[in-house]
């Protein structure tokens, strides 16, 4: 029953943040079907594939409503790009996994009113509010 409801929130999560996007018209794909198959693919999974499209103007956005650990199975998605982000709503996170994080190119997408849980200056880690990804993601860099 745990399990469904953890799929149920994800999915809602999932469904609610696409909403934002299309409402934004920012150009995505959700769940292409690309390396490991990441939550959404800014433009789209022909501008991934296409080799002379420039990697700097690609993104990919992986959701978590909570970390954990489970947030190293991005690292595994849309292997062309060399930096992930990440949208969660856990309230806050350790220095230790922030550092992991940044090490390994996560960026990290925090709604504003959570990121005053998070030790930004300790850790060096990357956090965006989700309006500073939606214009990143608007104007792809």
């Amino acid at each position: 029953i745990i399990q469904r409801r953890k799929a149920r929130a994800g999915l809602a999560f999932q469904n609610q943040v696409q909403h934002l996007f299309e409402e934004a018209q920012i150009p995505h794909e959700p769940q292409p079907n690309i390396d490991g198959r990441p939550d959404f693919i800014f433009p789209s999974s022909d501008a991934y594939r296409k080799v002379s499209y420039p990697k700097d103007k690609l993104i990919a956005l992986a959701l978590k409503t909570t970390c954990k650990d489970r947030w190293r199975q991005v690292l595994e998605e849309a292997k062309r790009l060399p930096t992930k982000h990440l949208l969660t709503l856990q309230p806050g996170i350790s220095v230790n996994q922030l550092k992991e994080m940044k090490a390994a190119n996560v960026i990290l997408v925090v709604p504003k009113p959570l990121q005053k849980d998070y030790n930004v200056k300790d850790s060096g880690a990357s956090i965006l509010t989700l309006e500073e990804f939606a214009k990143k993601a608007r104007f792809g860099n």
